[in-house]
Parts: structure tokens; C-alpha cells; sequence
């Protein structure tokens, strides 16, 4: 754990008056995370700073380029990029998967939404890839009219997308993204 960050992360939430509300179960090891809704650039800052407080080593995807630039590549990485060579594997549902197999202690913290804006259909990979690893979905919350940052349950896949993502959905209905009228309905 970086102490900075983790210093950083409890002097932004006094700051912005925001409060850590749940964790990471400590039994889960392994997890596809889930941030919605996701209306805001916000929304990565109050989200890495929950993170370090949960002092959990929640871990994002990025194209490898974006480490080899030598001080942002740097930063990327303390923040908890994890490196996809792309020239190896086209497919990112595969990578992740890959990912699983490599860290036995990894929460990769993805946006099915996929933009800031009111997006009505997800992008499917978090949840295949949450499949083809054998791992949970945790569903990562911001609430921003309560000023809270956490983790909700955990949805194990069941084969049924649908009926999965209407469980998930049905709890995000619950959160307020910054810009309520671009989240989840």
C-alpha cells in the first residue's frame, strides 16, 4: 500500500466531506468491480481515494503505451494501472481472465457504462470475464447525495446476463451519479 496515496485519499475526503460507507469483504480475494454510475471525471478521484482507504489493491486496466511514457507511466501505476499488451491479445475478456490467473489477490475495477453519459445497454466484457475467471462482481458505488463512497453486494454470474444485470441495475437505481440525469435508470 502507498502511504502517500493512502494520506492523500483521507485528506480528500475531509476535504470534499465525502465518508467511506463498506468495503471490500476481506474473504474476497478476486472480484470484476463494477463503478457506476459513472456521470463524472469525479468520479475516478473519489473512487482511487476509496480504494487506497479501503487499503484494498483495486486495480484498473490501461493499454500498455500508457505506462511506457515515463512520469505518466509512472503515476498510472501508483494509482494501480495494470498494464494489456494489446499486440499479444486482441481480446480484453481474455486479458482479464489472464489476469485472474497470474495475481491470486486482484480486484480489476472496471466502467460497463463505457462513457460518462446515460448510456441504456452496458458493455458485456466485465461480465464475461467475471465468468471466464470464476470470480464475483462487486458492485462499486459513488453516491454523491450522500456523499458516500462503497462497495455493495456481490453477484456471482449465473450464465443469464439479463436477469444478472437487472439484479445489478436494480442496486445502481439506488446511488446518484454526480450528473443524476446521465446515470443508471
Amino acid at each position: 500500500m502507498n502511504s502517500f496515496w493512502l494520506a492523500f485519499s483521507k485528506f480528500w475526503f475531509k476535504l470534499v466531506g465525502w465518508r467511506l460507507a463498506s468495503g471490500v469483504p476481506p474473504e474476497i480475494r478476486q472480484a470484476m468491480m463494477i463503478a457506476a454510475p459513472h456521470t463524472s471525471n469525479w468520479d475516478f478521484i473519489h473512487a482511487r481515494a476509496a480504494f487506497f482507504l479501503m487499503r484494498r489493491n483495486v486495480r484498473f486496466t490501461v493499454k500498455k503505451e500508457w505506462t511506457d511514457i515515463p512520469v505518466l507511466g509512472k503515476l498510472m501505476m501508483s494509482l494501480g494501472a495494470l498494464p494489456i499488451d494489446r499486440s499479444k491479445n486482441n481480446s480484453m475478456v481474455e486479458a482479464m481472465a489472464e489476469l485472474f490467473k497470474q495475481y491470486p489477490e486482484l480486484i480489476i475495477l472496471i466502467t460497463p457504462e463505457g462513457t460518462r453519459k446515460y448510456q441504456p445497454r452496458w458493455r458485456r466484457g466485465y461480465y464475461h470475464a467475471a465468468q471466464a475467471a470464476n470470480v464475483p462482481i462487486l458492485l462499486g458505488y459513488l453516491d454523491y447525495s450522500r456523499k458516500e463512497a462503497g462497495v455493495g453486494p456481490a453477484v456471482y454470474p449465473t450464465g443469464n446476463y439479463d436477469a444478472d444485470e437487472e439484479t445489478i441495475k436494480a442496486f445502481y437505481r439506488t446511488k446518484q451519479g454526480r450528473f443524476p440525469e446521465q446515470g443508471i435508470r
